[in-house]
């Protein structure tokens, strides 16, 4: 069995439904939910999404998959919103579990193969630099889900998005910080968010983004009383998720007012700091795009075990003092509206041995209390 992912439409167009004729199809019938970034696919139900939306198996498919072709928009640097969510969702394809490879943590496999992709992007205005963006983004995908890069192509299109020059805000001095993570208030990303928050001396709101998942139009108004928005959000499969994805090429299409400047307050699991460079690549792109001013971020590394201390561990002293200062930085930059380079931090006293270990153990714990087997993590289908 072959398989494809594309997001030409709910049906392939008949100019290339004989080439992949015979393939497992995923494409958009508009059911799929965004990953909630919950885990269940490795502690609760390992290996298979609990999301019951038709898109629960995608682990399962790309194992029993002998290639994978994936087709997408060029968006950001990486796939359009619909692939983007087909790649959050097939997380359970690997393990919870960490192991070094090439000098870098990354997710152990649950199934001992290499699995080819082929990735074919198609857009406008594909240039040298572009290409080299979505290279370095598949590549990354692939080292994490232990696949391998079997071709790489790029196909130029009708339909160049001209963007209409926007006004300079004249009255609106607010901070709106997004919350781009489908976790709830104790998510890593709103305790980040909830400090960046209190360390603003300017006027600044905190909001989910997914309150707006049904109709993302109604942020505009939000949007429209703030000078700057602070993205926040997880690292999801080595870029943004798709659920911001949606929400830039919303706001590309159909927000029409003022110029913002663009921050962003990342975080990841991973430990380090430096896989963040994807996310923060596809804002500069985004801004770029829409144009709004892109003022940089902090990236930070090891952000479950920042959710966790973060709760009984103070960030000006001790292993998340790195953290609350580049948190003072980023504030900083937001209250004088300076950009502000790209800070990448972790957690001190952390060698990455002892990441690993205590990670790995945590989810040994974490399937205990779920009432699984520690053996039942490495669960194939």
């Amino acid at each position: 069995m072959n398989l494809l992912i594309h997001d030409l439409g709910p049906e392939l167009p008949d100019r290339i439904r004989e080439e992949y004729d015979g393939w497992t199809v995923i494409s958009d019938n508009g059911t799929i939910l965004p990953c909630t970034g919950c885990f269940c696919c490795w502690h609760k139900t390992p290996g298979q999404c609990i999301l019951r939306d038709g898109y629960e198996h995608m682990g399962t498919l790309i194992h029993r998959a002998e290639e994978v072709t994936v087709i997408s928009r060029y968006t950001y640097g990486g796939f359009s919103a619909f692939v983007k969510n087909i790649f959050d969702r097939s997380l359970g394809y690997v393990l919870p579990q960490f192991e070094i490879v090439k000098g870098e943590t990354h997710h152990k496999k649950r199934y001992e193969e290499e699995k080819p992709f082929t990735f074919i992007f198609y857009g406008t205005g594909l240039d040298e630099e572009k290409k080299q963006c979505a290279a370095r983004y598949v590549r990354a995908v692939c080292t994490n889900i232990r696949g391998y890069i079997k071709d790489l192509v790029f196909r130029e299109c009708d339909g160049s998005f001209v963007p209409v020059p926007r006004p300079q805000p004249e009255t609106a001095k607010k901070v709106l910080l997004l919350n781009g993570s489908e976790r709830s208030v104790n998510g890593n990303s709103a305790k980040l968010a909830a400090r960046l928050l209190k360390m603003l001396n300017k006027e600044a709101e905190s909001i989910a983004l997914k309150q707006y998942a049904g109709s993302l139009q109604d942020l505009f108004p939000l949007l429209d009383a703030a000078s700057d928005l602070v993205l926040c959000m997880p690292l999801y499969v080595d870029g943004l998720p798709s659920q911001v994805i949606r929400f830039m090429e919303c706001a590309r299409h159909e927000y029409h007012g003022p110029s913002k400047r663009v921050y962003v307050l990342a975080n990841m699991g991973l430990y380090e700091a430096g896989q963040l460079e994807n996310l923060f690549e596809a804002v500069r792109q985004w801004c770029g795009v829409i144009q709004f001013e892109y003022c940089g971020g902090l990236g930070l590394s090891a952000g479950e075990f920042i959710g966790v201390m973060a709760n009984t561990l103070p960030f000006t002293a001790g292993p998340l003092k790195t953290v609350g200062l580049g948190l003072q930085k980023l504030a900083g930059a937001i209250d004088t509206g300076t950009p502000l380079q790209e800070v990448y931090t972790s957690p001190r006293f952390l060698p990455r041995p002892l990441f690993v270990f205590i990670a790995n153990q945590s989810w040994n714990g974490e399937a205990r209390r779920n009432g699984i087997r520690p053996a039942d993590l490495y669960r194939r289908l």
